[in-house]
């Protein structure tokens, strides 16, 4: 929407449901509650990656704002993102995350972000389907994200693939069944 009339905002802001809005270029999106199979496997995987990533220096966040740096109305709020501290905001975090997360939803819109993902240098970008467990990884070519198989996210040194319907993450240390 270009013009959103003031008490849509008030009422969506009173429900709690803008939280997972963004702001495209001064373009809100209005995005739609997770479902419980997207809550789940997102807390699943934050559960295993938050002590990978903070071993590596990085903070974990779910769902918060990621911003073109210096631009208030140009921002998107991934599932996950893990980045170095340095790139923490008083709104969230101002570009340059190592690593987010998306995790599809009906009709959303993970792969139209992935050229903006790479515009505010964000390293990698990890894409998970809760039905299938399905995972694809894509890493920043400079002008747009590039896909990466097999699955190896560089940042926290974690290899993730379906296995029989299994989402199975590996790093030094470690192995998971999602």
């Amino acid at each position: 929407m270009l013009e959103v009339p003031e008490a849509l905002l008030e009422e969506r802001r009173a429900r709690g449901a803008d939280r997972w809005d963004e702001m495209w270029e001064g373009e809100l999106h209005m995005v739609p509650p997770p479902s419980e199979g997207h809550q789940a496997i997102g807390a699943a995987l934050l559960r295993l990656l938050a002590p990978v990533a903070e071993a590596r220096g990085l903070v974990a966040r779910y769902e918060t704002g990621l911003f073109r740096p210096g631009v208030d109305n140009d921002y998107k709020v991934p599932d996950q993102l893990y980045a170095r501290p340095e790139f923490r905001s008083d709104r969230g975090f101002e570009g340059g995350a190592s690593l987010v997360v998306e995790i599809l939803s009906p009709d959303d819109e993970t792969y139209r972000k992935l050229d903006w993902y790479a515009s505010v240098g964000v390293g990698e970008v990890l894409v998970v389907d809760p039905d299938t467990r399905h995972v694809e990884l894509f890493a920043n070519a400079g002008d747009h994200m590039a896909p990466v198989d097999p699955v190896v996210v560089e940042c926290l040194g974690l290899r993730a693939q379906t296995v029989d319907g299994v989402l199975r993450l590996t790093w030094d240390g470690g192995t998971a069944d999602i």
